[in-house]
């Protein structure tokens, strides 16, 4: 077996109306608009918090260095 399976790399159009229809009948038409909002949802909530994430990493002040010169006496 060589995980194939698990990344789905071999799925043509015949088999991807084959799982919409299947998930049609395990769902019924009326439960898959909430499902894709569900799902629709969690995606930005997911994009926000990066964009949030980044937004913070952006903002944050850079350590201030003291500039000491080796040759320098006090």
């Amino acid at each position: 077996m060589t995980g194939q399976f698990l990344f789905f790399g071999n799925l043509g159009g015949g088999e991807i109306i084959i799982i919409a229809l299947v998930i049609l009948l395990l769902f019924g038409g009326k439960k898959i608009p909430e499902l894709m909002r569900g799902l629709g949802k969690g995606v930005k909530s997911f994009k926000d918090g990066m964009n949030e994430i980044e937004k913070e990493i952006n903002e944050a002040p850079a350590p201030k260095q003291t500039e000491t010169n080796p040759t320098e006496t006090k």
